[in-house]
């Protein structure tokens, strides 16, 4: 996979919800039951980790910024420690959005994701694109024409989760299920900084010859996307701020995709953020990990406003 396409891919990961995706990806099984074996192997040992959390202070306002991963494996043991006591006392949850019913989804996703000129996926790409994409759908398990009505980054990010979830993965063990399902038994309130109408208009607004590119290169490395997301993770949870800067930032030399995916959005919540600290109060606002890294990271902004973040050491 070309640097720029795998610091997309892994983007997509670390910014923004898989999950209005997953909802409306194929459900049917590529194989019966009983073709299945029913030796299944034993669970993964749990795994502690500690991803980096960062205070931001003043005399009546904490705000703490933590970095999820939207799709984890169900082994890892995170929501411990400094983390579960940070979000024990804090008075509301924040996230990138609160994820709308399956209706509303589903419904934004028809608006955003589906083409609407009639011409279907596979025909919009070349003879040897199309073949890659194929052979793709075949090792996922999914026959070559069930992505037909999606647009091309749509295709490319479903592709991902669907291969992604046949290795382990699980958007039911990411960061913000764990979160909102904490904050609800505790009766905090939830808001989102963005909608998901906004994040899928991200991708929905890349040309179409680049949203093509980007789906022909995640096939290629359907087989192997467990792999970088397994780095990704090791990285988040070590915990590497930095390293996973790196990672996400190698090779992605389009400033328009950079500023899109990450800079704008940033600096949005630096200014969201410095209106925050004029109201007393204790928030934990939990968003992807990939803008709490590199350097035009939230954390990296808030200077700009008079406001510094500090790592909590736990």
């Amino acid at each position: 996979m070309s640097p720029k396409y795998k610091a997309l891919l892994i983007s997509a990961a670390l910014t923004f919800s898989p999950a209005c995706l997953a909802q409306n990806a194929p459900t049917e099984a590529p194989a019966a039951v009983e073709a299945l074996d029913p030796v299944k192997a034993a669970p993964a040992a749990i795994k502690d980790v500690d991803p980096a959390l960062w205070v931001v202070r003043d005399e009546d306002t904490t705000i703490y910024l933590f970095g999820t991963v939207h799709i984890l494996k169900p082994n890892l043991s995170w929501f411990d420690e400094g983390v579960k006591q940070a979000f024990e006392g804090s008075d509301r949850l924040v996230l990138e959005m609160v994820e709308p019913t399956a209706a509303e989804s589903q419904a934004l996703f028809g608006k955003l994701a589906i083409d609407k000129s009639g011409k279907t996926l596979r025909s919009k790409m070349s003879d040897a694109d199309r073949a890659i994409y194929e052979t793709a759908m075949t090792k996922t398990g999914l026959p070559a024409e069930a992505l037909d009505p999606f647009d091309p980054w749509a295709a490319a990010v479903t592709l991902s989760v669907i291969s992604m979830q046949k290795q382990g993965f699980d958007i039911n063990s990411g960061a913000e299920k764990q979160l909102t399902a904490a904050a609800n038994a505790a009766k905090k309130p939830i808001g989102g900084v963005e909608t998901m109408e906004f994040q899928l208009g991200v991708f929905d607004s890349m040309p179409e010859s680049e949203q093509i590119r980007f789906l022909v290169e995640t096939a290629k490395v359907v087989e192997s996307s467990s792999n970088m997301m397994d780095k990704m993770v090791e990285l988040w949870g070590t915990p590497d701020p930095d390293g996973l800067g790196r990672l996400m930032n190698e090779g992605l030399t389009s400033r328009a995709l950079y500023d899109a995916l990450l800079t704008r959005r940033n600096a949005n919540w630096a200014k969201w953020i410095k209106a925050e600290m004029d109201k007393p109060g204790t928030t934990f606002m939990a968003v992807g990990a990939g803008h709490l890294a590199g350097p035009t990271s939230v954390q990296n902004l808030l200077p700009a406003y008079g406001l510094s973040a500090v790592r909590v050491a736990y």
